[in-house]
């Protein structure tokens, strides 16, 4: 009974063994999984209120209004090309906007007309006009009677029949030679559409001819009036915070790379007319000694090898980069196979010597 339980023992402590120490080299020899990043908030990207560009287009300026909780990195600062110039942020400014903000505003309107007549037109347009701007602005304005113009919107045409009769009285004969096949009336030609023949006491013949034609005309269809009104707009803000960025432009000015031209009769060797005395193109002076010959005022420099590394001395090895752990991780699972061994082994002596004994 002791001889089977002993050798249970054994065989349960060498399956846990070997079991240990499969799953404890795959678990160390398993890849190493990377942190991984904790997570960003987003960051809300905002877009311009309103945008002003100077007159020289060296400028640009853009208006956020954000509340007071949003977060300014949100506003865009890279930079940008427009209308052929580059601009790039200089300065980014917060401006505390107050309760009430106001301004002039200035806003164009156009109607259509029948008539030209100012009576007529004046009646389209009131005295005032309330109007809200993109932005929120909102105030009543008033018409500025300087700046109410009138335009022709268009023409129409129209066609007219015309018909117009002619007498040639005192014909000797009935003959379509004496008739003329066309006529011009008020500036529009007519042709002979018939004749119409009666002769007299006489024996002699009278002509009615008749002629017809059309006449385009031309009309005006309608007008077109545009007034402005001017006044100031004001808007209530609640707690907003404005940042202007600021933007500096460069125009772009693209350059073109251009290759000097070198005569070809300096760069040919037997150039009779080449100097033997070197350039000096700093006009300094100075000479440069040709190339091939020794200066016998320059004392002889010994030559210096490549190998800037002094004789004996060895370039330093990088050390091996230790475990990220210290040790190999196989030598923990290495000492206990070992002591598991050792006391198995232990515990199988003693079972044996107590069996013979």
């Amino acid at each position: 009974m002791k001889w089977k339980t002993a050798k249970k023992a054994v065989m349960l402590l060498c399956v846990f063994t070997l079991v240990f120490s499969l799953s404890t080299v795959a678990f160390a020899e398993g890849p190493d999984t990377p942190d991984e990043p904790p997570d960003t908030p987003e960051i809300k990207v905002f877009y311009p209120t309103a945008v002003t560009t100077s007159e020289d287009k060296t400028e640009i300026r853009k208006m956020y209004d954000l509340d007071p909780e949003d977060d300014p990195a949100g506003i865009p600062r890279s930079d940008f090309e427009q209308d052929g110039f580059s601009y790039t942020l200089v300065d980014l400014l917060k401006q505390e906007l107050p309760e009430n903000e106001s301004r002039q505003h200035t806003e164009t309107v156009t109607v259509d007309s029948k008539s030209k007549d100012m009576a007529t037109v004046l009646g389209l347009l009131p005295q005032t006009k309330e109007f809200i701007t993109e932005d929120g602005f909102i105030g009543v304005l008033e018409l500025s009677l300087e700046s109410i113009n009138v335009e022709v919107a268009g023409y129409s045409k129209s066609s007219k029949s015309l018909s117009v009769t002619r007498s040639y009285p005192g014909l000797t004969d009935q003959d379509l030679s004496y008739i003329p096949k066309s006529i011009e009336d008020n500036g529009s030609t007519l042709t002979l559409n018939s004749v119409n023949w009666t002769e007299d006491a006489s024996g002699h013949f009278t002509a009615t001819a008749t002629y017809a034609g059309s006449k385009t005309t031309s009309s005006v269809k309608g007008y077109t009036v545009t007034a402005d009104y001017i006044g100031t707009v004001s808007k209530i803000n609640l707690h907003r915070i404005r940042y202007v960025a600021i933007f500096h432009g460069e125009q772009i000015v693209e350059i073109t790379p251009v290759k000097p031209e070198i005569p070809e009769e300096s760069m040919h060797p037997n150039n009779p007319n080449a100097s033997d005395e070197p350039d000096d193109p700093d006009g300094s002076g100075s000479s440069s000694t040709p190339v091939g010959t020794v200066d016998p005022d320059v004392p002889d420099v010994p030559d210096i090898p490549d190998d800037t590394t002094p004789s004996g001395a060895t370039e330093p090895t990088t050390p091996s980069e230790p475990d990220a752990k210290g040790e190999s991780p196989l030598v923990p699972i290495i000492i206990v196979v070992v002591v598991i061994l050792v006391v198995g082994g232990i515990l199988f002596i003693r079972w044996k010597k107590g069996r013979y004994n």
